[in-house]
């Protein structure tokens, strides 16, 4: 069986690989595993699902697999952002959590995320051990063990509920409602079709704001569109925000774990600078204290920001499962991904586009200006740091052999600056002498070269690029 575990779960191409047979087997080998791990006489498990085509029905057939083993299954009661299920897990004491959706990948995908009881992704440990027991199940001939829908509730081994109320209150205690009822702002919120419809929207509405949707209708194809909250796929929110007068605009991706940003004006605001803001925010404003946990992708302005300040600060392979990592076991403030995956202190150890798309707007209440006038106060207090990104095709190669050679022969500059240091933790990455850098990654999946850059003027970052591309051998 080639069914295989990432860092985040598994995911494959909807009625190719991931079939209800599939979802079934994954779902017993998920079952095996929480039975082994847990103290209880009768484990519990949280259930949700996207708007994907089919995840509601995946969501039902996990339900009955692991209420079929015993389990009781709380499954949630519409389409549901990973977050909030994952808070639900959290909440409700539960075992651990399962997720039916493939997050920002493009509509012909499905997936199944696992969560453990923090909240945060299952550890690669526990993934490998569903493989194995996966593995174990088909060589003994063993099929998954199941009960109706009907009978399992009746039983009581599968209950539906509504994760939102519990997560309303919860972030009630991160964001400040009453800063935000304090300045009326127009938000205007994409979606995507994704899970995230319709509670930023609420959330802002409860909170007396101006709040509307693009693309908030339930569609699984997502109206063509791919989910990922980046400048390439929201030329409509861009368009939208100034010509409406927003004030703000608001991108999820499709489980609403990722979060984009729109000024005013139309400029996309990436994750870099929304992490970057936060940051300031959260120690200058509310006065608070911690380490700051990024990936190796992820701004060297927030590693400025955190000299200024005199707290820690940390870089991880990418995968947010290695940020949750610092967020369980230390005082993490704030931790994220150049992808969009962000959270802070008293949250779960999880990336949530709804909780960050609320901080933006907090952090605009309490300033009273919009996002361009705190990027630029940003730039003028931090200096600037422009970013870009390549993912280029290569045959396949050994990645042991480019790191090597990426180390060995390393240049002594790159785009006429010196190098100061060099990083190989997750690909190489080469830090400049003025916080610029350049990372050069392969990818753990497929025969794609990522190169990343970083430089303090926009045009050094093409320059950078360029370099990256000779440097390993390929043409950009």
């Amino acid at each position: 069986m080639s069914i295989k575990f990432g860092t985040d779960g598994w995911r494959a191409v909807i009625s190719d690989e991931f079939t209800f047979e599939n979802v079934r087997k994954v779902a017993q080998a998920i079952a095996d595993l929480v039975i082994a791990k847990s103290g209880s006489p009768q484990p519990t498990m949280v259930v949700g699902f996207d708007t994907r085509f089919l995840s509601d029905r995946y969501a039902r057939e996990v339900a009955k697999v692991l209420a079929g083993n015993g389990i009781r299954v709380y499954l949630s009661k519409g389409d549901v952002p990973t977050p909030m299920l994952s808070y639900a897990v959290v909440h409700m004491h539960a075992d651990g959590g399962v997720m039916i959706t493939a997050s920002h990948n493009p509509p012909r995908y499905n997936g199944i995320k696992l969560k453990a009881a923090y909240g945060g992704s299952a550890s690669p440990e526990d993934s490998e051990k569903v493989v194995g027991y996966l593995h174990a199940n088909e060589r003994a001939g063993r099929e998954p063990a199941m009960v109706s829908f009907g009978e399992g509730e009746e039983s009581g081994l599968i209950v539906r509920f509504d994760p939102y109320p519990p997560y309303r209150e919860h972030i009630s205690s991160l964001i400040d409602f009453d800063r935000l009822a304090g300045r009326r702002m127009r938000v205007l919120i994409d979606p995507m079709y994704g899970a995230g419809r319709g509670y930023l929207k609420r959330l802002l509405r409860e909170a007396g704001m101006e709040a509307d949707e693009i693309h908030g209708g339930l569609n699984p194809g997502f109206g063509g569109l791919h989910p990922e909250p980046i400048a390439r796929y929201l030329g409509e929110l861009i368009d939208a925000v100034p010509s409406g007068g927003w004030d703000l605009g608001l991108a999820n991706d499709g489980d609403a774990d990722r979060i984009g940003a729109v000024s005013e004006s139309g400029r996309f605001v990436d994750p870099h600078r929304i992490m970057s803001l936060a940051l300031r925010y959260l120690v200058e404003e509310r006065g608070k204290k911690g380490a700051v946990v990024k990936t190796i992708s992820t701004t060297q302005a927030l590693n400025v920001m955190a000299g200024k300040y005199g707290i820690p600060i940390y870089e991880t392979p990418v995968g947010f499962n290695y940020i949750a990592d610092y967020m369980i076991n230390d005082d993490v403030l704030i931790g994220g991904e150049e992808s969009g995956g962000i959270s802070i202190e008293g949250h779960i150890p999880e990336g949530d586009g709804i909780l960050m798309g609320l901080l933006i707007a907090e952090i605009m209440a309490y300033h009273g200006v919009g996002l361009d006038e705190l990027l630029a106060s940003l730039a003028e207090e931090f200096g600037e740091f422009h970013y870009g990104r390549n993912d280029l095709r290569v045959p396949p190669f050994s990645k042991k052999e480019l790191v090597e050679t990426l180390v060995s022969e390393a240049p002594g500059k790159l785009a006429g600056v010196p190098v100061r240091e060099i990083n190989s933790m997750d690909g190489v990455k080469y830090i400049l002498d003025d916080d610029s850098w350049l990372l050069i990654r392969p990818s753990g999946t497929e025969p794609v070269l990522r190169i990343y850059a970083e430089a303090r003027t926009p045009d050094r970052v093409p320059v950078l690029l360029r370099e990256g591309a000779k440097l390993a051998h390929v043409e950009d």
